[in-house]
């Protein structure tokens, strides 16, 4: 006997459409292994616009909502984005009408989770997202399901294709992040208000949503810290290949004994990571847990039909019955979130100074290191190419000025930097990169 499911769609963009396509290209598959599923229903704000879709049959709504509570669909696949607004009201008001959702919305479940994960358990239905972070990579299944009998002490990964992109064109071809950002935008990997991606805050709503998984905690995106890509500069990059590096814009989080920290940020990864061979559009995501070790997940983490195979595989579990708690425990037994605040973080640190050259800054600045113990692991200066120079080989002009730290905390680099900055021997604001070693 077959189990039907009769779906709504809200939302027909790129997603919306490849997901009404895998539907009916996989729907004989499907019925030979006891699944009927039907698109009964979509909502769209524009009915004229060609998608390439055949949509004879199909009851089009222009409100959402209104699709969500029709007793035309058994179960809504919401894919119109947004944390408030239309996308927050269609979920609602499906797990109200007892219906299972399937979202790809992270902005939608980093602000709103919690809630929405304690009102599809009242309804007894699933509220399903593995599209939310990473696109067709099935991290949100192999955190909470296949690892289920891990502790995990860590997850951290690429989680921005539009950032490592970019990262990777500037490692390549010595670009700059201005034009590589252009490059990206007419290639339709970055909007036109790229702020979202490359200020990390992409990242930052998929780091709060695996933090959840991993930790048990609630969703806690305003305890992420975020850091993004536009003040990295070729000869960070540069510098990065010298040292044995990489750096890739990352979404860290790790159970500390002062709490869980997050944070999104430019790192520098030994290039003989797995992360750190991760390049262009891709996504990749780490586990550390207990009994696996370490296990790095790599695949396409956007596009349409990357992320519709995700959201298909979710749609499967709904039709065949499958309710699992959203964050893998209870909604009532999530943790409340215990930050680690970033000045208590404590690793190695790339930092880039543009001192003035002249006799003694290097010492000043490795005193300024020295007063807070902060050890270095090397200094290395470059001069200014073309630049007139005294006898010594001091031209006066600023010059780049890098140190590469052992392990410190956050706050204690900080204190340093500001003591350098007082003593008046930076010509411009420093450039710090954290490093993540293996």
């Amino acid at each position: 006997m077959s189990q039907s499911l009769r779906i709504g769609v809200a939302g027909l963009g790129t997603v919306g459409a490849a997901v009404v396509r895998m539907i009916a290209r996989r729907r004989e598959a499907l019925r030979a292994s006891g699944l009927d599923i039907t698109v009964t229903a979509v909502a769209a704000r524009d009915r004229t616009r060609d998608r390439g879709l055949d949509l004879a049959g199909v009851e089009w709504f222009d409100d959402p909502v209104a699709l969500a509570r029709s007793g035309a669909v058994d179960a809504v696949v919401e894919l119109m984005g947004g944390a408030e607004g239309a996308a927050r009201e269609t979920v609602a008001a499906a797990l109200a009408a007892g219906k299972p959702v399937v979202t790809a919305n992270k902005a939608l479940l980093a602000k709103h989770g919690a809630a929405l994960a304690g009102a599809a358990e009242t309804a007894g239905v699933a509220l399903a997202y593995e599209a939310a972070v990473a696109g067709g990579i099935p991290v949100i299944k192999s955190l909470r399901e296949g690892l289920a009998g891990n502790a995990v002490s860590r997850v951290y990964g690429i989680l921005n294709g539009t950032c490592n992109y970019i990262l990777s064109r500037m490692e390549r071809e010595g670009l700059t992040f201005e034009a590589c950002l252009k490059d990206a935008q007419a290639l339709g990997y970055a909007e036109a208000d790229p702020t979202f991606d490359v200020e990390g805050f992409d990242t930052a709503h998929k780091l709060a949503i695996l933090t959840s998984l991993a930790f048990g905690t609630q969703v806690d995106a305003d305890g992420v810290s975020v850091e993004g890509i536009s003040r990295v500069q070729p000869l960070d990059l540069r510098m990065a290949d010298e040292l044995g590096y990489r750096i890739k814009l990352l979404g860290v989080a790790q159970s500390t004994p002062a709490g869980i920290e997050q944070r999104v940020h430019p790192t520098m990864v030994p290039k003989s990571s797995a992360i750190a061979q991760v390049m262009g559009v891709t996504n990749a995501v780490t586990i550390d847990a207990d009994a696996v070790g370490e296990l790095t997940l790599i695949g396409p983490g956007a596009g349409g039909e990357a992320t519709a195979s995700a959201v298909f595989a979710d749609i499967a579990d709904v039709a065949r019955g499958t309710v699992r708690p959203t964050f893998g425990v209870a909604a009532a037994g999530m943790a409340a979130p215990a930050r680690a605040e970033m000045q208590r973080h404590e690793g190695g640190y790339y930092i880039r100074l543009t001192v003035h050259d002249r006799p003694g800054v290097a010492a000043g600045v490795a005193q300024r290191m020295a007063e807070r113990e902060i050890s270095l692991e090397s200094i290395l200066q470059r001069r200014v190419e073309g630049a007139d120079s005294d006898p010594h080989g001091r031209s006066g002009r600023p010059v780049p000025l890098v140190l590469i730290t052992y392990a410190a905390t956050e706050g204690a680099i900080r204190e340093a930097l500001d003591a350098i900055a007082g003593d008046g021997l930076l010509a411009e604001s420093p450039q710090l990169i954290r490093i993540e070693r293996e």
